[in-house]
């Protein structure tokens, strides 16, 4: 196989390998975005005490978190 041809095929395959890899991680922020999002109309839609108030903030905190440390994983450099 000629060189070139070999080596954009080999580019192709990555970059394919990458999509996927995206794919799964905004699979998992949108799970998790959807989780706050299920917390804010339950807030919303409910009286809460501040003891309730406090624990789903702190759930937002972490879900917040975890979002950021999953958009790492879509940054790469190309060489």
């Amino acid at each position: 196989m000629d060189k070139n041809i070999k080596e954009y095929k080999e580019f192709l395959e990555d970059e394919l390998k990458r999509s996927k890899e995206h794919s799964t991680i905004l699979d998992e922020i949108n799970i998790k975005l959807h989780e706050m999002r299920e917390i804010a109309e339950y807030a919303l839609n409910n009286n809460l005490t501040k003891e309730e108030t406090n624990r789903l903030n702190s759930r937002l905190i972490a879900l917040k978190e975890e979002i950021i440390e999953l958009e790492k994983g879509l940054f790469y450099i190309v060489q």
